[in-house]
């Protein structure tokens, strides 16, 4: 029996292969072809993936990093926004936006213009005591009124208002104010300050120091002006806004008041009973204070006539 014929053809398999052989040869030749190629395209665009996760990794991880800052930080992070009127530059705290001098700034409009007319009028050559200083919404306007040797003795005792009132400051380049991160008091001591109201809703330049802490409360530095007023300066004006501890206030500036006799500007809350106590009688209507006029809610006094400017 003739040995069948070893002899490839062009296909490279053996002659003597019948052509269902060859055919079944020639299917699975291609079929690991195309097998090794859907390996390799496999592959390769598992390569891909993973070099574009390499690439896009480090430029994702600083992205989480940051947002994992800002929740650590929220807290202390200062919210606010840049505002300008005729005076100046005011950095305002973005959680007092529903206050009526926040909403003033942020229109481009000055806050208790008639209060800060008869001030910078009658601040001459002294020093003006300010209190609350709030975000600084006075400070650019009493600052220019001032003689070149006049300072402003600022006090601010709501830590995010300090804050702001350091940045007007910055924002308008002011040199000739003091500012003191403390209330006023008839001594030094610290007290708890409610910054809040009860639906947790900042209070802004009404925040109020408390005699027993509240929700959301701040215990806050106070000092007493005759403490930290310099005893060879001259005091033209001592502006209170101080949300009812106006007397506290007074008692630590009595030494300065009978020494200077300046202005005294008040606001007086409406359930205030202040200005007809015995105590403000007897302490600043008997050194020859006389109420001359108000303005904008605050109440003034002099020993000086000085009713025709306050009510102008």
């Amino acid at each position: 029996m003739p040995m069948p014929d070893d002899r490839r053809n062009a296909t490279g398999l053996p002659e003597s292969l019948t052509w269902p052989t060859r055919d079944f040869a020639r299917n699975l030749r291609r079929d690991t072809a195309s097998l090794f190629v859907v390996r390799s395209l496999s592959i390769i665009r598992r390569t891909s993936i993973m070099k574009t996760l390499t690439q896009l990794v480090p430029r994702l991880k600083p992205l989480f990093a940051r947002r994992a800052v800002r929740q650590q930080t929220d807290h202390d992070t200062l919210q606010c926004t840049v505002a300008y009127n005729r005076y100046g530059g005011y950095c305002v705290p973005l959680s007092s936006r529903h206050r009526p001098a926040a909403k003033k700034i942020l229109a481009n409009k000055v806050y208790e213009p008639l209060t800060l007319a008869f001030m910078r009028q009658n601040c001459g050559d002294g020093d003006v005591v300010h209190a609350g200083t709030y975000f600084g919404d006075f400070l650019p306007a009493l600052s220019s009124a001032l003689s070149p040797s006049g300072k402003i003795w600022a006090f601010e005792p709501n830590p995010e208002n300090h804050r702001c009132a350091r940045i007007t400051l910055e924002i308008n380049g002011i040199d000739n104010v003091w500012l003191t991160h403390a209330g006023l008091g008839a001594a030094p001591d610290e007290m708890p300050m409610q910054t809040v109201d009860a639906s947790g809703r900042a209070l802004g330049g009404a925040s109020r120091l408390t005699t027993e802490p509240q929700r959301e409360s701040t215990q806050v530095k106070i000092v007493a002006i005759d403490d930290v007023l310099d005893r060879d300066r001259r005091v033209s004006i001592i502006q209170l806004d101080v949300e009812g501890h106006e007397k506290e206030a007074l008692s630590g500036a009595l030494q300065t008041i009978k020494t200077h006799l300046p202005i005294i500007i008040l606001e007086v809350l409406p359930q205030s009973t202040l200005t007809e106590s015995d105590w403000f009688s007897s302490n600043i209507l008997a050194l020859g204070y006389v109420h001359v006029g108000n303005v904008h809610g605050n109440s003034i006094f002099s020993c000086d006539n000085h009713e025709n400017s306050a009510r102008s």
